[in-house]
């Protein structure tokens, strides 16, 4: 009777929100949540989970599968706003259940922050996981990424769903081994692609092998530590794959699986691997091809990740970075593309980013491609600003300004391309003041 309470008490609040016009977030998860921490326990699923965690890309990658499924027919339930610890994907089951807890859909796919994967599924029945990656992220609140591997790989040792892993990635492979009798486990890696390189250029981990400490060697790195590796001593790495991305064609948008070529709207390699992803779970529930392709060819995410604009006439790009290897994704973007430009940089050290920035001086600014200005913006304008000029990049194209409102005036005062990088609690604040320009 408790929990009957409960899920009418939010079912009667989240109408109150909806005639507010306000979408509520995590909010009824967060109420309901404090008086049973249990509640989990109520709902009635009787279709495969599906669960998407990583430090970057979870986002996009959790909403491509709910768009491929849904293209395909199927009723899909998802927390697609983000929201990705416990309470929103409460939230989410709250907002989708009936009030004896029954949930009807064909699929439930949810993105799952890394730290909380362990948390939420203690009660309900994961039947398939996709870890794309891990970096180093918010350190005052998930402390080293080895330790936010180990909470996972203990919850993987008695795990025996689908399990599926970025071969390319030293820090994911290695929870293919988390459970020997898990014969489940399926493993995805990208071809090598026009920029790649020899040598790591930005910040990486994972160098050494996690079970015969050996240091791990390359054939090539695609960015970070992503890259084709292999332990010269145990052969750790050496995986039979499943999906294989060949022919990457970032130009044309485009890449093959199994012989068989994808259309995206996307343009950066770090995408490829989350849309290989995505490919190999929908094999996984047999989506036909065509189903594929058709909806990886449509799907967009228009929230600040990778969303390509016109204000005023100006192409413009905004993507979000809150850690380095997002901003040195980003900013590969941004060397890739041959035509001048200016970029956007703005920084924020709210509680939700992490207070501590030291981050920041693991972005590659060494080497910026025809950037003829930056202008930076945010909590922390000036020491992104510092962290540029440090680069080499001349002082006299940076300009910082501690206001959004006049950085994004002065930022469209030319009619130059436009790059804009945004860490998480400035991502929408920036992009709402660039689309007033609209």
């Amino acid at each position: 009777m408790k929990n009957f309470f409960i899920v009418l008490t939010m079912k009667i609040l989240h109408i109150v929100l909806k005639i507010a016009h306000k979408k509520g977030g995590n909010f009824l998860g967060k109420i309901a949540y404090d008086w049973n921490p249990q509640i989990f326990q109520y709902f009635k699923i009787d279709c495969p989970i599906i669960a998407v965690t990583a430090t970057n890309g979870k986002t996009m990658t959790n909403n491509a599968i709910g768009h491929v499924f849904k293209t395909a027919g199927k009723k899909v339930i998802s927390n697609i706003e983000g929201n990705n610890m416990e309470t929103g994907i409460l939230s989410t089951l709250l907002k989708n259940c009936s009030l004896t807890g029954k949930i009807k859909a064909d699929y439930l796919v949810f993105e799952v922050d890394e730290g909380y994967v362990p948390v939420i599924f203690k009660d309900l029945k994961l039947d398939t996981l996709v870890i794309l990656d891990f970096f180093r992220d918010q350190l005052d609140r998930n402390g080293e990424v080895e330790s936010l591997i180990l909470r996972i790989q203990e919850f993987l040792k008695t795990y025996t769903g689908n399990l599926i892993l970025n071969n390319d990635d030293p820090n994911v492979a290695r929870l293919g081994q988390a459970n020997p009798d898990n014969h489940n486990v399926y493993y995805f890696s990208v071809e090598k692609y026009d920029y790649a390189t020899d040598d790591m250029k930005e910040a990486g981990e994972g160098k050494f092998c996690p079970f015969c400490n050996t240091r791990i060697e390359y054939e090539y790195y695609q960015y970070s530590h992503i890259g084709k590796f292999k332990c010269p001593n145990c052969n750790y790495g050496d995986n039979e794959i499943y999906k294989l991305a060949t022919h990457v064609d970032l130009k044309s948008r485009t890449f093959a699986v199994n012989g068989i070529t994808y259309q995206t709207r996307f343009n950066s390699i770090y995408n490829i691997y989350n849309l290989v992803a995505v490919i190999s779970c929908a094999s996984l529930y047999n989506i036909d091809t065509e189903n594929i392709q058709k909806a990886l060819s449509t799907f967009v995410l228009n929230n600040g990740r990778l969303e390509e604009l016109e204000i005023k006439g100006i192409p413009t790009i905004i993507n979000l970075a809150k850690n380095p290897t997002g901003s040195n994704v980003s900013l590969r973007i941004l060397n890739e593309d041959e035509d001048e430009k200016e970029l956007l940089f703005v920084l924020n050290d709210n509680l939700a980013d992490g207070h501590d920035v030291s981050w920041i001086w693991d972005i590659n600014f060494d080497t910026l491609n025809h950037v003829t200005r930056i202008v930076t913006s945010g909590t922390r304008a000036y020491d992104i600003a510092i962290r540029i000029k440090t680069a080499g990049f001349p002082i006299d194209k940076i300009e910082p300004y501690l206001d959004l409102h006049e950085a994004v005036e002065k930022f469209y005062q030319t009619d130059v391309k436009k790059y804009v990088i945004a860490n998480y609690t400035s991502l929408q604040p920036t992009r709402n003041e660039i689309l007033k320009l609209k």
